[in-house]
C-alpha cells in the first residue's frame, strides 16, 4: 500500500526532478503537453484505496490518475515527463508490485 510518506517524498523526487531539468536546460524550447501517472490497481483492493486516499482520482480510461506530480506550471512536455517519471520510479522503489505508470501526451 501507498503511504503517505511514500506519496511525500514521491512528490518531492518530481519537484526537484522538475527543478533539475529546468537547471540543466535553462533555455530549452519544447511542445506543450501534458503528464501523470496512471494506477491500474482495483478501487476495491487494499493497494488501490491507498491510491485514492493519497490524492488519485478516477480515470476515464479505467483505473486511477494524478495529473503533474511536478507541480510544474510550465506547458513543456518534456519537463512535465521527467516530474512524473521521478514520481514513479520513487514509488516503485517501495512497491515494486505496484501497476503505476508515467504517460503523457502533447498538446
Amino acid at each position: 500500500m501507498i503511504t503517505i510518506e511514500i506519496h511525500q517524498e514521491a512528490l518531492k523526487a518530481a519537484e526537484q526532478a522538475c527543478a533539475d531539468f529546468e537547471s540543466n536546460h535553462p533555455n530549452f524550447r519544447d511542445a506543450c503537453g501534458f503528464s501523470w501517472v496512471d494506477c491500474f490497481e482495483k478501487g476495491n483492493t487494499k493497494m488501490g484505496k491507498s491510491f485514492v486516499r493519497v490524492g488519485f482520482s478516477k480515470s476515464y480510461t479505467g483505473g486511477y490518475t494524478l495529473w503533474n506530480p511536478g507541480g510544474t506550471n510550465s506547458q513543456s512536455i518534456s519537463l512535465k515527463e521527467a516530474g512524473t517519471q521521478a514520481y514513479v520510479d520513487t514509488v516503485k522503489k517501495y512497491l515494486p508490485e505496484a501497476k503505476i505508470y508515467a504517460s503523457s501526451r502533447m498538446d
